[in-house]
């Protein structure tokens, strides 16, 4: 039977019940994503201009050749970065979880922009011992409508927790509302057979924050409040995708000159 496909809509993940195609429910990071993000604005417009002062002989040339393409190149600055970011994320999170999972690694097939994160993650499982519970699982709220995928539910100190890997510069409070999404869900459907199981009873979640200098293991508070705000954002979500369309209507008195961009047109 298998595991359960998403599909991306809107700009949204969208996991769909394998029982039943038509049923599709929002992604735990789509709904986390209704976070604001004042601090983006800032952040990109830093790495354009870094990007200007650091390529100045190039962009200037290319303002002389080409001046649309100069502005593509600045304004697209930040992208590029958080690309590269999420390329080295995804290639270090498939690499922990062989890990995670027993698989010899070849240290001769891993880039060298992740090997140093290879060996923190190794140093991790030598020094922590967790006990893997479920490795890159789905997990499907009937309650509160949302599915979301996993790192990993371990066994450490004999507590259940909800891990997630990091390799983000810094772990963000976004992770509670996630890992919450994920304790408080009501089953895992399993990737192999498509079976679903009850969310096992967890004492809390953590992050494994991975950088090429060191790891850390960190404890994150993901109990009912937390999940609380969680569905506030899940409200929001509904509210975003379709929830505001046709709140407000169509005037029914008007004065003075007020128009509506057809009423100029068709005047």
């Amino acid at each position: 039977m298998g595991g359960v496909k998403t599909l991306t809509r809107g700009g949204s993940r969208l996991y769909i019940d394998p029982d039943d195609a038509g049923i599709k429910v929002p992604g735990v990071t789509s709904i986390v994503g209704m976070l604001p993000k004042d601090f983006l604005t800032f952040w990109a417009a830093k790495e354009s201009a870094e990007a200007a002062v650091d390529n100045w002989d190039i962009v200037s040339q290319l303002i002389k050749r080409d001046p649309a393409g100069a502005i593509d190149y600045l304004k697209n600055a930040h992208r590029r970065k958080s690309k590269a970011a999420s390329d080295l994320g995804s290639s270090a999170h498939d690499l922990f979880e062989r890990l995670a999972r027993g698989d010899y690694i070849n240290p001769r097939h891993v880039h060298a922009d992740v090997k140093p994160h290879v060996a923190w993650f190794k140093e991790f499982l030598d020094e922590v011992q967790p006990e893997f519970l479920y490795l890159e699982e789905t997990v499907w709220s009937d309650t509160h409508q949302y599915a979301g995928s996993f790192d990993a539910i371990a066994r450490i100190d004999g507590d259940v927790a909800v891990l997630d890997w990091k390799t983000s510069r810094s772990v963000y409070d976004s992770v509670a509302l996630q890992l919450s999404a994920y304790r408080h869900a009501d089953r895992i459907i399993l990737e192999e057979t498509g079976e679903s199981i009850p969310v096992p009873e967890m004492a809390g979640g953590a992050v494994l924050h991975v950088r090429p200098e060191g790891w850390q293991f960190v404890p994150v508070e993901c109990g009912p409040k937390v999940h609380e705000a969680f569905l506030a954002l899940r409200s929001v979500y509904d509210w975003e995708k379709g929830g505001k369309r046709g709140v407000v209507g169509r005037a029914v008195a008007r004065g003075g000159e007020q128009q509506t961009g057809t009423e100029r047109r068709a005047a």
